[in-house]
């Protein structure tokens, strides 16, 4: 009877090759770049909307803030009876599911954020700059896009 060969002999050699395949080192997050569709000037400058935001009102009197992740953090230090008071005080009925009522409070939250908001003139897609834009366009062009009413 023919004796078998050592199966051990061949395990250990085939460990050793996957472990030379990963010694390969790992990235640093640090190395990595990640790019974004928002300008970065610093502070960004808004139009104001109401005659409250021209006489100097910023908007963070109703929630305390205009930063979503502040108004975040503070939503998950709150009770939910805090909660509770909180949505009525901002005039949201109060509902038993925490998890809903925190995305509710979270979109009235941006609503109102965004309404304060209004980019200034000269921002990508604000209609006055639009306006701009279209005066630029060569009048055959009109005829041709006049062509489709």
């Amino acid at each position: 009877m023919k004796r078998k060969k050592n199966s051990n002999a061949k395990a250990s050699k085939s460990t050793k090759a996957s472990e030379a395949k990963s010694t390969k080192k790992p990235r640093k997050t640090s190395d990595l770049s990640q790019t974004h569709g928002k300008v970065e000037d610093g502070e960004e400058k808004f139009t104001p909307t109401t005659l409250d935001q021209i006489w100097g009102d910023k908007g963070d009197g109703k929630y305390g803030t205009l930063d979503e992740a502040e108004y975040i953090s503070e939503l998950d230090e709150m009770s939910l009876t805090d909660m509770h008071a909180h949505a009525a005080e901002v005039g949201i009925i109060p509902i038993d599911s925490r998890d809903m009522l925190e995305k509710r409070l979270i979109r009235e939250f941006n609503k109102h954020t965004n309404a304060y908001r209004k980019p200034a003139e000269g921002v990508a897609g604000n209609p006055l700059s639009r306006e701009k834009e279209m005066k630029n366009i060569p009048d055959h062009v009109w005829k041709i896009l006049k062509e489709g009413r």
